[in-house]
């Protein structure tokens, strides 16, 4: 199934103790996968851990994932835990510096509390909470995952919608091909006939069939032809086709290019723009695809 790249996804989950865990997951699209974790002081050393638990989830994007754990300390004291040391020492070199100034160092209270240090931060065993923690992860993992199927089927109906149109271009311009050789002859027998000139019917001939080598496009519209058909295939398979899916568009980028090149002809060469505007809708969106 397509997965896009781009995605959200919020989980929370609030404990019998009060303690509220929440999993915030956003994804972009990139082209190796790439986790940045943003963790509890905490449960720092279970970083690649919970990296490896969604390794098993997204193979492809850039990853930000955030767990905010919030705990309600109940029945415990209120008050707000204060540094005494720290405050001390602080207000000690702010009455240093009034000294030295000579006037008084606008300083407030809660500009005290905001001192780093001050204020301490109480100690906390996250570790108790790691089977709720993933949990957690996992549900957030899983709508995560949901949405990014969701906007693959649609990137998925987008993709085939253009290559059914790609194909039309390539029936039109094939259906062309004996009228643009016609046109080729007709032109070069009009020049030469205002020119008044009696030229050789075999070289003649053999110029014509150079003429019309040089712009033959067979080649190219059947290897379109191809791609189209590749990328019907890949868009079935179970499993990150994102990095394929662009190497083709790559390839029928090119083609598009070679036959704009080769053509000699009005309806070809719109053809051919058109061609090139719809891979590039293609491109766009296949950046997306995990």
């Amino acid at each position: 199934m397509i997965k896009s790249m781009t995605a959200f996804s919020r989980s929370e989950k609030k404990l019998a103790d009060g303690t509220l865990l929440n999993w915030e997951i956003r994804s972009v699209n990139h082209r190796y996968l790439d986790i940045s974790l943003s963790l509890p002081e905490g449960l720092q050393a279970f970083e690649n851990y919970f990296k490896e638990h969604i390794r098993q989830k997204v193979k492809r994007g850039k990853v930000d994932a955030k767990l905010i754990v919030r705990i309600e300390a109940e029945g415990k004291n209120s008050d707000i835990p204060v540094n005494k040391h720290k405050v001390k020492s602080l207000l000690s070199a702010l009455h240093m510096l009034e000294a030295i100034s000579k006037k008084p160092v606008p300083f407030s209270g809660m500009d005290i509390l905001n001192w780093p240090g001050v204020l301490e931060s109480p100690s906390i065993n996250y570790e108790k909470y790691l089977d709720e923690i993933n949990q957690v992860l996992d549900s957030c993992l899983n709508g995560l995952v949901i949405t990014r199927e969701d906007e693959g089927r649609r990137l998925q109906a987008m993709i085939e919608s253009r290559c059914k149109q790609v194909a039309n271009w390539v029936e039109s311009v094939k259906s062309r091909r004996v009228d643009v050789v016609l046109a080729l002859r007709e032109k070069v027998l009009n020049k030469l006939a205002e020119l008044d000139v009696n030229a050789d019917p075999n070289r003649l001939e053999q110029e014509l069939v150079f003429q019309a080598q040089r712009l033959d496009v067979d080649e190219e519209l059947d290897r379109i032809t191809a791609h189209i058909e590749e990328i019907a295939q890949v868009l079935k398979r179970d499993e990150p086709v994102g990095r394929r899916l662009d190497f083709l568009m790559q390839e029928l980028h090119r083609e598009a290019n070679t036959l704009a090149s080769k053509s000699n002809d009005a309806e070809t060469t719109k053809a051919a723009v058109e061609l090139k505007v719809l891979i590039e809708q293609m491109r766009e969106q296949v950046m997306n695809i995990e």
